[in-house]
Order: structure tokens, then C-alpha cells, then sequence
């Protein structure tokens, strides 16, 4: 069983990440999400690594910086049991307009 879940804006926000980078290169594709993986299962080990950023949203939430594509962010919520993964964005993206 997994220690932390998608919620279905990250599960859509996933499959969007992977679908836009599929259409130049499949494999870049399956290595942004792989590494999304990887990250997930590093915040599930160390939920507080994450940064708060009042600056975008008022809830306490934090966010991760996917490496090695630190301009994918992952949101999630560290006191849920599972973690909870909000959500998967680009940093280009409006984030305050995105976030709840």
C-alpha cells in the first residue's frame, strides 16, 4: 500500500504533465513521471521537507520542487494520513489562481 495519494486534480494534473511532454518525446515523458514518483515517495518519508508559501496560498500546504525538473511542483498536505498529493503543477503556471 502506498503512503500518500493522489487527489483527482493530481491524478488529472499528472496525466496532463505526461500527455504535453509525450507529444515531443514519450520516454522524457515517462521520466518526468517517474521522477514525480520518486518525490512522492521521499515526501511520504519526510512530509515537513516541503516549503510553506503563504505568498500563494493561505492553507498549510507546502511544496516540492520534483528533481531532477525543479519546475514541476508538487503541492500536498502534510498532515493527511496518507500524504495527500493536491496537486502537480508547472511553476509558469498562475499557481495562486490553481491552489485551493
Amino acid at each position: 500500500m502506498s503512503s500518500y495519494q493522489f487527489t483527482p486534480q493530481a491524478v488529472a494534473d499528472l496525466f496532463d504533465l505526461w500527455s504535453f511532454i509525450a507529444q515531443d518525446n514519450p520516454a522524457a515523458a515517462d521520466r518526468v513521471e517517474d521522477a514525480v514518483f520518486r518525490a512522492c515517495d521521499f515526501l511520504s518519508d519526510s512530509p515537513f521537507a516541503g516549503r510553506l508559501r503563504k505568498e500563494l496560498t493561505p492553507l498549510p500546504v507546502r511544496f516540492w520542487a520534483v528533481q531532477p525538473y525543479p519546475n514541476y511542483l508538487i503541492v500536498y498536505d502534510p498532515e493527511k494520513k496518507p500524504l495527500q498529493i493536491i496537486r502537480i503543477l508547472h511553476s509558469a503556471r498562475d499557481l495562486p489562481s490553481l491552489l485551493p
